[in-house]
């Protein structure tokens, strides 16, 4: 197979042994091109070139963002996409099934077999699990300070989540689905290609990557004592109790606002003004599916 691997080197709680990885990936992909990105957005330009290049292949090895980063490089391409995990939180490959140790996952990989994927677009910019506004999307970005100290991984990320949930404010949102159009202030309101953040944390337990739909997932601002009680249904993959969240499928929604949008893609913090577009493309991504 003629294939490229583009590794990483500094996702995770730690960093890469990259000569230790390259081993454990030439031993099940003897010949395999091994690439390592040397900044934000580098993934994209490398997967770019193997697409130009006929590598058949590539492989995303790092976090959400990485996997992101890659996987634009290879929309309406014929280069497919294969994911293995080195990020703290890895929502894309636990909703593919690639987690465990390295070994396990790339034989995963070596007999999954092809699909085509839909790739959800934030104002135009792909997200391949999960886009979201509201209180997630403020996470994000305290979550990105955070990590410039070096404080990364599951638990610092739920400590950022608990200090933003004490003094967060709804913003008021204008959504338009289908011609109409309602207004809102959600606690979260997110557009979900796969069904599940990392960690476990699943936020739509319906949602496919091949159904050619987003899910619109809305967590209403109910207050924080309800809000502990309904928690645990994300984690445990059901759906919460009702009044507490509705969810309904679309293909577009525009989200408007008086003022600034902070978003994230893939766990990504963006922002824009005044205007949010969401859109889905079905089957624009050839991927590796266990």
């Amino acid at each position: 197979m003629n294939i490229r691997f583009i590794l990483n080197p500094v996702s995770g709680k730690k960093p890469a042994d990259v000569a230790a990885l390259k081993a454990q990936i030439l031993a099940v992909f003897p010949g395999a091109q091994i690439c390592l990105t040397q900044g934000p957005g580098h993934a994209t330009t490398l997967a770019q070139e193997a697409a130009q290049n006929g590598v058949e292949t590539v492989v995303a090895m790092g976090g959400d963002g990485t996997i992101n980063e890659t996987a634009k490089g290879l929309v309406d391409t014929q280069c497919t996409l294969g994911i293995l995990p080195r990020g703290s939180g890895n929502g894309f490959a636990r909703e593919l099934g690639l987690m465990g140790p390295l070994p396990t996952a790339l034989n995963k990989l070596k007999n999954a077999s092809v699909r085509p994927c839909d790739a959800g677009f934030a104002n135009g910019e792909l997200f391949l699990n999960l886009a979201g506004v509201g209180i997630e999307a403020v996470i994000a970005w305290q979550f990105m300070e955070q990590a410039k100290t070096g404080s990364r991984g599951m638990w610092p990320y739920f400590k950022v989540a608990a200090q933003t949930l004490l003094s967060y404010r709804p913003q008021t949102l204008r959504i338009t689905q289908e011609n109409k159009t309602q207004t809102l202030a959600p606690l979260s309101l997110v557009f979900a290609n796969g069904r599940q953040y990392g960690s476990h944390f699943i936020v739509a337990p319906h949602a496919s990557l091949f159904d050619g739909q987003l899910d619109r997932v809305e967590i209403k601002d109910v207050c924080k004592l309800k809000l502990a009680s309904v928690l645990p249904f994300f984690f445990w993959g059901k759906e919460p109790p009702l009044g507490t969240v509705q969810t309904v499928r679309t293909t577009h929604a525009l989200i408007e606002a008086d003022g600034e949008i902070l978003y994230h893609i893939d766990g990504e913090p963006r922002k824009t003004q005044h205007r949010l577009e969401i859109t889905v493309r079905p089957g624009a991504l050839r991927l590796w599916v266990p």
